[in-house]
C-alpha cells in the first residue's frame, strides 16, 4: 500500500478493521515520518498512532516501537478491532 509516497505492508489486521476510504480519509502527512502506523476503532470511531523503531531520527520513547501491543492493551477498548501497517525500507 503506497500512502505520501511510501510503501507500507500490513502486518496485523484484528477482526478486519482495516477499511482504505476511511483510513485514507483520516490519514495526514503528520504519519509520513512513523514506521509504524497503528489504527484502532473504539466506538465506532477510526483512531490513528504513529510508532518509531529505535534506529529513527524521530524516536521517542513514548512511540517506541516495541510498546505497542502495550498501547493496544493499555489505550485502546478492550477487545477493540485494530491494525498495524509498518512503512517497508525502500
Amino acid at each position: 500500500m503506497r500512502i505520501f509516497d511510501r510503501e507500507y505492508k500490513m502486518i496485523e489486521n484484528y477482526n478486519e478493521a482495516f477499511n482504505e476510504e476511511e483510513f485514507l480519509s483520516k490519514c495526514t502527512d503528520y504519519f509520513d515520518g512513523f514506521d509504524f502506523i497503528v489504527g484502532d476503532i473504539s466506538y465506532g470511531k477510526l483512531r490513528l498512532k504513529g510508532f518509531n523503531k529505535k534506529d529513527n531520527k524521530s524516536f521517542n520513547s513514548i512511540n517506541d516501537s516495541n510498546r505497542i501491543k502495550q498501547y493496544i492493551k493499555e489505550n485502546c477498548a478492550y477487545g477493540c478491532k485494530y491494525f498495524i501497517l509498518e512503512r517497508e525500507n525502500v
